[in-house]
């Protein structure tokens, strides 16, 4: 028997096709929340950071924290994990982690046209069909988000994609797990001995990705017979010394019998490869409305391994906190609107674990003693030094890690 795995648009029946290809075959249900949980166990990583790399909106602090790449990798060892050979359904976005090398998965896609799931969306809801727009795009946007992730690719319905593409809108949910049913039956998708070494070829990757992740690297990772293949998609001062790093920490993973690097396509891209260093603040949000002044110091903690994001104003700020979450603030205290004093007590009302450095060139005493008393880490004055900045950042961080050690 094969693997299946079912890719869905919105409002497209999915849930009936499920229950009818589970009843015709008797397979095991793998879902996305039975995948994200697992990886959260493994990983240690929140369920809705792990459920985040399924989602267009990527956080602010990604290139420096990895954590999309991290989340991918661990629901990859998730998957690994909970997949047998055969005899299961995997569903939505975790199916599409299955490698195409694994010839015995049949590959189904489940869509319907635009019209139809909107007044689908809008009948379910019980939402107007503006509304109900609104959530199918947002939904388009996270699939096609996904798949550009993992094959480069803007629509998620390319049929190349796929070994069968049903239009749920022009049959029966019956009819359609029938078929999906009959297809896995065919000789096309039986195992066989190079699919069954595919898998665990697969196996034996992810746990190379795992290794170099908890490493701070994340680069593509592929298994044959052993042998590891890694490819390197950012450019890289020294490459040979990371080669050498990447193929020691590889060679340690039991079941590795040899390790090859090489650079891939997208090497000479002007982005940087960066090993994250998990000793070092990467969610770091400088507020400021001298645009000049927050981009170089910006710069300058970039180049001392710490990772920023920039909001221009206190509104904005509070704004991207909503969404992303940042660790460490800095905060300038006069800006137009809401100014930093303003920020620093909402901040510390919804978000009291992120540490909060004030910075002015106008302050008073009042000002300084009134901004610890609302729950400052900081108070500094510009012109700002460099070194003394980033020994506050680091400490404000140390404080972060044993709030989180305290709590496992």
């Amino acid at each position: 028997m094969s693997i299946i795995t079912l890719f869905s648009g919105s409002f497209c029946d999915e849930n009936p096709v499920i229950e009818a290809v589970i009843t015709r075959t008797g397979y095991r249900l793998i879902t996305d929340s039975e995948v994200v949980a697992e990886a959260s166990r493994l990983s240690e990583m929140a369920e809705s950071k792990i459920r985040r790399a399924f989602s267009a909106g990527t956080s602010v602090f990604n290139k420096f924290t990895h954590e999309k790449e991290r989340a991918v990798t661990f629901l990859k060892q998730a998957l690994a994990g909970l997949i047998p050979d055969d005899n299961v359904l995997v569903t939505c976005f975790c199916g599409q982690l299955i490698p195409e090398t694994v010839s015995h998965t049949l590959r189904v896609c489940l869509i319907a046209s635009l019209k139809y799931r909107i007044a689908a969306a809008a009948r379910q809801k019980g939402i107007s069909d503006k509304e109900a727009a609104k959530l199918v795009q947002k939904r388009e946007e996270d699939c096609a988000a996904w798949m550009n992730c993992l094959f480069n690719l803007n629509d998620p319905w390319d049929a190349s994609l796929y070994d069968i593409v049903i239009p749920a809108d022009k049959m029966t949910p019956a009819d359609a797990a029938a078929l999906i049913a009959d297809n896995a039956l065919s000789d096309v998708v039986r195992p066989t001995e190079g699919s069954k070494q595919a898998l665990t070829d697969f196996r034996l990757a992810v746990s190379t990705e795992i290794a170099l992740a908890r490493e701070g690297h994340y680069v593509d990772v592929r298994a044959k017979d052993g042998l590891i293949t890694i490819t390197i998609n950012q450019h890289v001062m020294m490459l040979n010394r990371l080669k050498e790093e990447l193929k020691s920490i590889a060679e340690q993973v039991p079941g590795v019998t040899a390790v090859q690097t090489n650079v891939g396509k997208g090497f000479h891209k002007s982005d940087i490869y960066r090993k994250h260093n998990f000793e070092m603040p990467s969610k770091v949000l400088l507020v400021d409305d001298e645009r000049e002044f927050v981009q170089t110091l910006s710069e300058r903690l970039i180049m001392r391994d710490m990772g920023p994001a920039v909001a221009y104003d206190g509104e904005s700020a509070l704004n991207l906190i909503k969404e992303d979450e940042p660790e460490v603030m800095i905060v300038d205290l006069k800006m137009p609107g809401i100014d930093g004093l303003e920020v620093l007590k909402k901040v510390k009302e919804t978000r009291p674990e992120i540490e909060v450095i004030i910075l002015t060139g106008h302050g008073h005493e009042d000002d300084r003693e009134l901004c610890m008393k609302l729950g400052a880490f900081a108070y500094l004055q510009k012109p700002l030094d460099i070194n003394e900045l980033s020994d506050i950042i680091k400490k404000a961080n140390e404080k972060i890690r044993r709030k989180k050690e305290s709590k496992r």
